[in-house]
């Protein structure tokens, strides 16, 4: 079977690189970014990754950067990690300036030639930096980066998140002979939309859930509105629980539960739970026929799609006058009641349920 690594740079990445000498040189310096010794130990302890540091120390050795000054931060930055239980296999360090233009220096993959043997899968492997140059390295190496500090990985308990439990994404394609659609969504997202249905209003309401409840969705509908909306608004709801549901996988370190949310003179309220037994419980009354181009009687009928689909419990209540502030604070809550239930915990990475099974 062959070995896994994690390619880890070191300044900017564990310890926090000062603003501008952007290199350690005393000790007084030293500073681990937050997260970054327990989630490494976590890794550690729970993965079978080889921790092999990668980093680049422009013009160690000189006057200006002695490498007794460099070995006593090294040292004692490496100390402080052993005692915590994270021990790295490798140590890869060039010395070279950016005009040097050496292979040994990142992006170049000079100093892991040993690892381009075939003994290594490096498309599981990963690069984990906060520069450009370490998301070039995965590339040229042929394996996945991981760039903290991004919208993605915005710090080290994202990281270990993602290296311990995976990506929770998916795609959804659902064509019959009255609608096309394609759905793409990742849980663990930043809330981007791109939401194209031939319904404006309901586009509008479907980039609300992607919004608020933080993750990316794509939504493309190709549906016979000629015909009428009926059939594009139900499929989607169809499509997207699917989604939903694939996505979510086996549930395990989930929440489950979500609930709520005030708009203007609107108060609604919608409670889910991903348990895997489908139930719509549905307290809206609507007295307009149509909000822009969306018919009203098709809200309660997208939701029992989507909760039939996703295998959620959902109920759904909202009271005040204004019709289109009723519907988008429905949107919206169910948005945090998803962002609520779908929040995940490796720390208790379990089924959040007394049956064994969801």
């Amino acid at each position: 079977m062959k070995k896994r690594a994690l390619f880890i740079d070191r300044d900017g990445t564990i310890i926090v690189e000062p603003p501008v000498t952007e290199q350690v040189n005393t000790l007084e310096e030293l500073e681990f970014l937050p997260g970054a010794i327990r989630n490494l130990y976590f890794i550690a302890r729970n993965l079978d990754f080889e921790l092999v540091m990668v980093t680049n120390q422009d013009g160690l050795g000189t006057p200006a950067y002695p490498m007794e000054n460099f070995e006593k931060v090294q040292g004692k930055m490496l100390q402080i990690l052993e005692g915590e239980g994270v021990v790295f296999n490798d140590i890869k360090i060039d010395k070279s300036r950016p005009e040097d233009g050496l292979p040994t220096r990142k992006p170049g993959t000079g100093m892991l030639t040993a690892y381009m043997d075939g003994s290594y899968d490096l498309s599981s492997c990963y690069v984990i930096g906060d520069r450009e140059t370490d998301e070039q390295l995965a590339e040229n190496l042929g394996a996945k980066a991981i760039r903290i500090g991004s919208d993605r990985f915005p710090d080290w308990d994202k990281i270990c998140e993602y290296l311990f439990a995976g990506e929770r994404s998916c795609s959804v394609s659902r064509k019959t002979k009255e609608t096309d659609i394609k759905i793409a969504l990742d849980l663990d997202g930043t809330g981007k939309t791109s939401v194209s249905t031939g319904i404006g209003f309901f586009d509008h309401m479907l980039e609300q859930i992607g919004k608020h409840a933080g993750i990316d969705l794509t939504i493309d509908v190709h549906g016979d509105l000629n015909v009428d909306e009926h059939h594009t608004i139900e499929d989607t709801g169809i499509a997207l629980g699917e989604a939903l549901s694939k996505a979510l996988g086996d549930k395990r370190g989930i929440e489950r539960y979500g609930y709520c949310l005030p708009m203007d003179d609107c108060l609604c309220s919608v409670a889910l739970d991903f348990g895997g037994r489908p139930w719509l419980v549905w307290d809206v009354e609507l007295k307009r026929e149509k909000v822009g181009d969306f018919p009203t009687e098709m809200l309660m009928h997208f939701f029992k799609s989507l909760s039939d689909n996703a295998k959620m419990n959902l109920n759904v209540k909202a009271e005040g006058e204004n019709e289109h502030h009723k519907i988008e604070g429905i949107f919206k809550a169910f948005a945090r009641s998803i962002k609520m239930a779908i929040k995940r915990d490796i720390y208790k990475f379990e089924l959040p349920s007394t049956k064994g099974s969801l």
